[in-house]
């Protein structure tokens, strides 16, 4: 493998299911909680990282929702999980179900081969 890449970024699956405490909350006491006790957390701790929501407790009773992470790298995924760890959302509004995380095309990159995908047209 040539010596001159980058690090891929990591992608994290953090599947969670919601806890009784989370949805005895209003949704505007849910966006405070979120706002104020979670966020602030991730943004002082963490650098490089992205991420996305996704509900499916209306297909899932075992995980309620899907929190989808980018991290630049593998430290900046770490930092985000220890950062996380700190905050009321690691279990005490949400249990964290599993951990999923790979690299985007890891085998591609691995043995500098062309993705196979499928793109919408």
């Amino acid at each position: 493998m040539p010596t001159d890449r980058t690090e891929a970024p990591v992608t994290a699956f953090i599947l969670v299911k919601t806890t009784p405490e989370w949805l005895a909350m209003t949704v505007e006491e849910r966006i405070h909680a979120f706002s104020t006790q979670v966020v602030p957390v991730i943004e002082a701790r963490t650098r490089g990282v992205r991420s996305r929501f996704y509900d499916t407790e209306f297909y899932s009773a075992r995980v309620t929702d899907i929190w989808v992470w980018e991290a630049d790298d593998h430290d900046a995924y770490r930092l985000l999980i220890d950062a996380l760890r700190e905050t009321p959302f690691w279990d005490r509004y949400f249990i964290v179900v599993d951990l999923l995380v790979g690299i985007e095309n890891g085998y591609a990159r691995t043995y500098d081969v062309e993705p196979v995908a499928t793109l919408a047209t």
